[in-house]
């Protein structure tokens, strides 16, 4: 489609970790599509919920219907026209939803950890909370996982790490847990934390909350500055008053 625009328009591919745009609007799940700044469609647009499946209503679900794609089609279509145009107010206004999902408060959970302790809101209060989403399948979570516990050991008791295993295997998080030897908080990710954290489906993604509870930053994907930025993120959850 782009193509019929000839040198007024063309195709970009980001990976939504290393992605201002995605950044800028919090995308942290794919597929998401801008124009310029205006985010057309979201994943939810396409009907694929936070663990991928395409079950949900959206704007250009089912995607194998021609309808679907012909509707998608003419509203990015109307997107690109009218920018090209130079009526950006115009085009903003048809721009999607922002698809976030993630807490902006610490949620006030209880549950138990993979050593059998208790983890619950009181045991968090007062300190920085650092919450990594992760998968045993996912390559650069295990490099996160580890620099974690580093982290964990500098901070001590002013800073609590949660690793919550999703889409994996008990004993397989359980040996990964054993092999690194790192004093996180292990934890497999239950639907009452899915529901409290909101939509997070992507991994490595690394929340961190300041000693109040609020939402301090959010990383998504694993570029090569994700420690570098989610130290300076704990380092300024740990000054917030």
């Amino acid at each position: 489609m782009v193509k019929t625009y000839g040198s007024d328009a063309r195709f970009v591919v980001e990976n939504y970790g290393e992605s201002a745009l995605a950044a800028k609007y919090g995308v942290k799940r794919y597929p998401a599509i801008f124009v310029n700044d205006v985010l057309v469609a979201t994943p939810k647009d396409f009907g694929f919920t936070a663990n991928g499946e395409g079950v949900e209503p959206g704007r250009y679900a089912p995607l194998r219907k021609a309808e679907s794609h012909e509707r998608f089609r003419a509203d990015q279509t109307r997107v690109i026209d009218l920018l090209i145009a130079g009526k950006t107010s115009a085009a903003s206004a048809l721009a999607a939803p922002v698809d976030s999902g993630e807490a902006s408060v610490m949620p006030a959970l209880n549950f138990t950890d993979l050593n059998g302790r208790m983890v619950r809101p009181r045991d968090l209060a007062g300190k920085v909370v650092v919450v990594e989403f992760w998968a045993t399948w996912c390559p650069p979570c295990r490099s996160t996982l580890a620099w974690l516990g580093e982290l964990q050991k500098k901070h001590g008791d002013r800073v609590v790490v949660l690793a919550l295993a999703v889409e994996s295997d008990e004993p397989l998080v359980r040996r990964l847990a054993s092999e690194l030897n790192v004093p996180l908080r292990w934890a497999m990710r239950s639907p009452a934390m899915l529901a409290a954290f909101g939509d997070v489906s992507v991994v490595p993604t690394l929340l961190v909350y300041d000693p109040r509870g609020r939402m301090a930053g959010a990383h998504y994907g694993a570029p090569p500055t994700l420690h570098q930025d989610a130290d300076a993120t704990i380092a300024r959850a740990l000054t917030a008053r």
